[in-house]
């Protein structure tokens, strides 16, 4: 009788072992998927934000708005994607902040972080963007904002409306979103339109 186990992730009877190596393997997985839809792994974003900042995992996590087990798992890749585009959006902001000008000092970083954590990214109805409020619950008008340029720095147009096709039928409001964010790469590079009065023609009678 044959007692070795399988090399190929199964058992002999065909069933499939999870074992360490095809959690690895998973995780791996994961991480491309991450770079693909994020230009790199959540896990390398979160440890060079951390270490920028000077602050912990669950200090960032609040900044963001989400739980620290969530960000725990994005960061370990357990989890590929972030649900709340919300969340994206404010990690994207807060990347762009520590890049252009990073925070010297634990004031700035906590002023940092609290201008970050208090922004409100609401979507426009019709170019995709979001405008930023740091009031919680103020109303603002639809403009530019880092939502809409989060998801088309992460994937073209095309493919932000490949994604929304997938998700509309069991996520339609998410699918929305993305086509709006697709839809604003062709508002954001039109020309402005003239401003003036318009010149009626000239009548010859």
């Amino acid at each position: 009788m044959d007692t070795s186990a399988a090399t190929d992730g199964s058992a002999p009877d065909g069933a499939v072992v999870d074992g360490p190596a095809a959690a690895r393997g998973r995780v791996a997985l994961n991480r491309r998927r991450q770079r693909e839809l994020y230009g790199s792994p959540l896990g390398d974003r979160v440890r060079r934000l951390t270490g920028a900042l000077g602050i912990t995992q669950a200090r960032l996590a609040r900044t963001l708005g989400v739980s620290p087990p969530m960000l725990s798992q994005l960061a370990s890749a357990r989890r590929v994607k972030i649900g709340d585009p919300a969340v994206l959006a404010r990690l994207q902001l807060l990347d762009q902040r520590c890049a252009a000008a990073p925070p010297s000092g634990r004031a700035a970083v906590e002023a940092l972080l609290d201008e970050v954590g208090r922004a409100r990214l609401q979507w426009g109805a019709h170019d995709g963007q979001a405008a930023r409020s740091t009031q919680p619950g103020v109303a603002v008008a639809p403009g530019p904002g880092p939502a809409g340029a989060a998801l088309r720095a992460v994937a073209p147009p095309a493919r932000l409306a490949a994604a929304a096709a997938t998700l509309a039928p069991a996520f339609p409001e998410l699918a929305e979103v993305l086509r709006q964010a697709a839809r604003g790469a062709a508002t954001a590079t039109a020309p402005p339109r003239p401003h003036g009065p318009r010149r009626e023609p000239r009548r010859h009678w």
